[in-house]
């Protein structure tokens, strides 16, 4: 049975991705950990640990002490907010993954590190973004996803260490908020919506992303580290998508199911400038053929998902 530690457990992708871990491997084998001491059912339902990513010495203790043997590293600090602040985003993002790779090197884990879109830039192909193709982002967490990209591939070629990635789009949550990502917009809407509230749409109309439902995301991860590795070409990083939309798309997707829902476009420059530069949509087929990609929520079926669990939740 494997022993995991999910790094960075209290984001977007760390609180769905412990439950959905233990649900699989049991919950005294995944262990949580983040930089704040979190509390309700990952520290309720399984072992939790304080860790500062930066830290190595903090990870060793927690690999020593559970006998881990895959890391899950997802400490980062998203798009928008890292330009605010870009060597928090580097020291975050680098500083976590390189800790990461050299204690996996020392204690034969194996690493998932999730890259993203962020890692292309304007000069990438803008429609069915090939899987090898050029990347020269504009933006910290760009360039933190590319090196990752790079540093993973380095250590499983110089040192053997099984590591594996994708590129993950948007991604969209009915369980927790995202925190200072470009692609944020699209889970928001959909609380507004469920609220009755009008929507201040941050990017322009025609700005179209590739996004993906969080339950197809975390499907990506588990069967990307369970992938027969003899059957992998490519490691770090392989595209992934579910669907690509613009705001209105979205927007009209969800009158579908609530009429009354208004929506204003507003424009944030460092969002904007971000989506701009990244593509329109991603070729995934690496991912299909390589090991089994196939998501399963298309922009309907995942809207009318949101909408209910929302409605649920907030009790609307």
């Amino acid at each position: 049975m494997k022993k995991i530690l999910i790094v960075g457990s209290g984001g977007q992708i760390g609180t769905e991705l412990v439950k959905k871990l233990r649900g699989i491997y049991g919950n005294e084998n995944v262990v949580a950990s983040d930089l704040r001491q979190l509390t309700g059912e990952i520290v309720e339902n399984g072992p939790f640990e304080r860790i500062d990513s930066t830290n190595m010495m903090q990870i060793i203790e927690v690999v020593k002490k559970y006998n881990i043997d895959t890391i899950y590293n997802l400490a980062a600090i998203l798009s928008a907010t890292a330009e605010l602040n870009p060597m928090l985003g580097w020291n975050v993002g680098i500083g976590s993954l390189v800790n990461c790779l050299e204690i996996a090197r020392v204690f034969g884990c194996a690493v998932f590190t999730p890259s993203s879109i962020g890692a292309f830039g304007p000069n990438t192909p803008k429609d069915m973004t090939p899987q090898d193709t050029i990347q020269r982002p504009n933006t910290i967490y760009g360039v933190t996803k590319v090196t990752g990209e790079l540093l993973s591939d380095y250590y499983f070629t110089r040192f053997g260490v099984d590591t594996r990635s994708v590129r993950f789009p948007g991604l969209i949550s009915n369980l927790t908020l995202p925190g200072g990502g470009t692609t944020d917009y699209a889970v928001e809407i959909y609380y507004a919506a469920v609220k009755g509230e009008k929507f201040i749409c941050p990017l322009e109309k025609g700005t179209f992303m590739d996004m993906m439902y969080m339950p197809d995301a975390l499907d990506a991860m588990v069967n990307i580290m369970e992938a027969d590795p003899s059957k992998l070409i490519h490691r770090n990083s392989f595209n992934v998508t579910a669907m690509s939309f613009d705001p209105e798309i979205l927007y009209n997707t969800i009158k579908k199911y609530i009429p009354t829902f208004e929506m204003e476009y507003k424009p944030e420059p460092i969002k904007q400038a971000i989506a701009n530069s990244w593509p329109n949509s991603l070729d995934d087929s690496c991912a299909r053929n390589e090991w089994g990609w196939n998501p399963k929520y298309d922009l309907d079926k995942m809207s009318v998902d949101m909408i209910e669990t929302l409605r649920a939740k907030l009790g609307k």
